[in-house]
C-alpha cells in the first residue's frame, strides 16, 4: 500500500486488528525482511510496517534528514491512525528512530512496549587507527575539494568517498549519504533514560555492525529493560534465528494468551 506523508510517497504494510505495533527497519533494509515477524504479530496485534523516507519504494526526504526529523515523520505518518497507544519495534537504525522518539515532549500517544533488535545509537569508542582514518579522510576530502583538484579529475572525491565509506555509504544516493553521515554520529546514548515502558532488547552475540556490549549498555541504561542474546546470529538476528526470535516475540508481547 502507499500514502503520502509530508509530500512524500511512502510504501508500507497494514496488517491484523488489535493494539498498534509500528515496525522499523535497518538502514539500507525494507519491510520485505519483516515479512515472517508480520504474520506473527498480526494474529493478535494491528502490524504497520513502512519502508522509511529514502529506503524501499519510498521517495527521499527532501533533505538530509536527521534522527529526528525520521522520529518527526513517524509521528506524522501515525496522524491518520488516532491511536492513543503505540508500541515500537525497531532493528538497526530502526532503533535509532525509537530511541529519539521515547525523548520527543507532548507526543500525541503512549508508547507502551519497545523493541530494540541489533539497535544502533551508541558510539563507538575511537581506537588510534580509526582517529588516523579519520584525519587522511577530511585531508583528502580537503585536497579534493579544491576548484583545482576538481577541474583536473571531477570524479576524484566521489570515488576517494566511495573507497574510504562503508557498504551502506557506498551503495546509497548522494543524498541518502549525508543522512547516514548525520545520523551514524549522533550519539543517542544519554536519550536511552528516557525509555519508561517495559523494554525488550534482543541482540545475536555475533553481531560486528552493533556488537553486543550495546545492548548491554542499553540495558544498563533503560530502567525496564530484559537483554535476551541470541547464540549464532550477527546483526539480523532476528532472521538468523528466526525460531528462538519468535518465541522470544511470543512471550513477550503475549501471543499465546
Amino acid at each position: 500500500m502507499y500514502k503520502t506523508v509530508n509530500g512524500i510517497r511512502i510504501n508500507y504494510e497494514q496488517r491484523g486488528e488489535g493494539d498498534l505495533i509500528v515496525l522499523l527497519h535497518g538502514w539500507g533494509s525494507n519491510i520485505k525482511l519483516f515479512a515472517n515477524l508480520i504474520d506473527l504479530l498480526a494474529k493478535k496485534y494491528t502490524v504497520v510496517a513502512m519502508d522509511m523516507p529514502g529506503f524501499g519504494e519510498s521517495q527521499e526526504p527532501p533533505f538530509a534528514w536527521e534522527v529526528s526529523d525520521y522520529a518527526q515523520f513517524v509521528i506524522d505518518f501515525l496522524a491518520d491512525c488516532n491511536v492513543k497507544e503505540v508500541m515500537l519495534l525497531g532493528h538497526s537504525f530502526g532503533g535509532r528512530v525509537i530511541i529519539k522518539l521515547n525523548s520527543c515532549t507532548d507526543l500525541p500517544f503512549k508508547i507502551t512496549k519497545v523493541i530494540l533488535v541489533d539497535s544502533a545509537g551508541i558510539l563507538p569508542p575511537k581506537s588510534n587507527k580509526k582517529s588516523l582514518r579519520t584525519r587522511y579522510y577530511k585531508l583528502g576530502k580537503a585536497v579534493l575539494s579544491t576548484k583545482l583538484a576538481q577541474k583536473i579529475a571531477p570524479d576524484a572525491l566521489e570515488n576517494f568517498r566511495k573507497k574510504m565509506g562503508s557498504a551502506d555509504y557506498a551503495a546509497a544516493s548522494p543524498l541518502m549519504r549525508q543522512v547516514l553521515v548525520k545520523t551514524v554520529n549522533e550519539d543517542l546514548e544519554p536519550l536511552l533514560p528516557n525509555i519508561k515502558c517495559p523494554t525488550l532488547l534482543v541482540w545475536g552475540v555475533n553481531d560486528t555492525a552493533t556488537p553486543l556490549s550495546d545492548g548491554e549498555k542499553m540495558e544498563k541504561l533503560i530502567p525496564d529493560a530484559g537483554l535476551v542474546k541470541l547464540e549464532n546470529a550477527g546483526h539480523y538476528s532476528f532472521l538468523e534465528q528466526q525460531y528462538t526470535f519468535n518465541r522470544v516475540m511470543s512471550s513477550f508481547m503475549k501471543l499465546d494468551d
